[in-house]
């Protein structure tokens, strides 16, 4: 199978800088948009983003079109559009990389959902993290603005729109859909749990869009060529576009690389991640981030897209493959992971408060060689707990959890008989 794939997102990344705006209009940049507020009602946009298949980019897979639609005809004004650049889950940084890339190509998408929900007001949440990043997005939405693509009647039509970056405070619930909302507000970040969903009442009660950067930089490139192209992008069936893909870990090549939805992992790792680190064998991944399975040996050969690895009891997640090795203790990978999620964890309900502190510390005396095999049941009762809380944080949280006792029981049970863990 060849591996000389089209580039789509990162067609104009540059070794050691951002493609400027002219680069980005030589490539098709702002045509969409142009061609959308010529001939385009807002509820075709809706329709061809429908129709071209594309799922939320930011590990929910959810449909972006049906996101669009589920703004009511009559919903109140102002109407809202608020790009996810928080991207906190460990191991992701594919978000980073676009927006160091190409960021015109966010700004343009934004614009045009902008567009098919009639919001008037943009705006970019970013982690603080990333401060080089908020810089990048607001000297060039300043440049889209003095070109006429954004603000008052944008290239001679009737649509306006004006996009603000807001940094985030910084904690991973910020990504949560309506924690992010909360934050925006200046409240507190906890989850709101639906109904009224955000499209009804979102920022300041009225109907709000939330999407990730890499969903939001798929829509230019779905309105310019078709969603018959976008489709074809993928090599399965059930996927459509390309992915950006982050891999992590014990490989050859680290890094961001754009894959047809439905690639397979044998080949990500082998072919465009260089193959193992130094004579290493494989032994799992987490497929789309800290708070996906892990992806044991026998799945090595597994379609990236999200039914693919729905059907294997698993999810794509955002796309950051963690690649471990042989000689890599899981249980202390485990350790690690759940150490990050119940710091992280907002305190609003009792299952993660208090559930995740508890499997954590369980896990540390069995990594400690101080377990018991009585742990094991009790860490499969916490972790079904854990799926009664008030919102998706404490189940993407146990995962891994449940991956290990799932797959790599044998594994805790070495740490346990020999009192002390077996990779030291």
């Amino acid at each position: 199978m060849s591996t000389d794939y089209p580039q789509v997102l990162l067609q104009n990344r540059k070794p050691d800088r951002i493609a400027t705006l002219a680069e980005y209009r030589q490539s098709g940049g702002y045509r969409a948009l142009a061609d959308v507020l010529r001939d385009y009602a807002y509820k075709d946009v809706r329709q061809t983003i429908m129709d071209a298949g594309l799922l939320g980019r930011g590990g929910a897979a959810f449909p972006t079109g049906m996101k669009l639609m589920s703004i009511a005809e009559d919903a109140p004004f102002p109407r809202y559009i608020v790009c996810n650049a928080d991207e906190m889950e460990p191991g992701t940084f594919k978000d980073r990389v676009l927006i160091h890339a190409d960021p015109h190509q966010i700004i343009e998408g934004i614009i045009i959902a902008g567009y098919a929900t009639l919001a008037e007001k943009g705006i970019v949440f970013i982690r603080p993290e990333y401060e080089n990043g908020a810089r990048i997005l607001e000297r060039e939405i300043a440049l889209a603005k003095n070109e006429g693509f954004l603000g008052h009647n944008i290239l001679g039509s009737t649509y306006s729109l004006d996009i603000v970056v807001h940094r985030s405070a910084g904690r991973y619930i910020c990504g949560e859909v309506t924690a992010q909302l909360n934050a925006l507000m200046g409240k507190r970040p906890n989850p709101q749990q639906p109904p009224p969903y955000p499209t009804a009442k979102g920022l300041w009660g009225k109907p709000t869009v939330l999407s990730n950067v890499e969903t939001f930089a798929c829509i230019s490139h779905i309105i310019r060529n078709g969603e018959k192209w976008f489709k074809k992008l993928a090599l399965t069936e059930t996927g459509a576009g390309t992915k950006v893909f982050c891999i992590s870990g014990k490989v050859n090549r680290p890094g961001c690389y754009e894959l047809p939805m439905g690639v397979r992992l044998s080949e990500i790792i082998e072919d465009h991640a260089g193959g193992m680190r130094d004579g290493a064998q494989f032994k799992a991944c987490l497929p789309g981030g800290a708070s996906t399975c892990f992806l044991p040996k026998e799945h090595y050969d597994v379609e990236m897209d999200f039914q693919s690895l729905r059907d294997i009891g698993n999810r794509l997640g955002t796309g950051a493959i963690m690649v471990f090795d042989h000689k890599t203790c899981l249980v202390g990978a485990t350790v690690n992971l759940i150490e990050f999620f119940a710091r992280e964890s907002c305190g609003w309900c009792t299952p993660c408060r208090e559930g995740l502190p508890y499997i954590l510390d369980l896990l540390k005396r069995i990594e400690r060689g101080e377990g018991k095999e009585a742990y094991i049941s009790m860490l499969e009762r916490m972790c079904k707990y854990l799926w009664n809380a008030y919102c998706a944080f404490a189940p993407g949280a146990v995962s891994p959890v449940e991956s290990l006792l799932k797959y790599f029981r044998d594994e805790i049970l070495e740490h346990i008989s020999l009192r002390r863990c077996p990779f030291e």
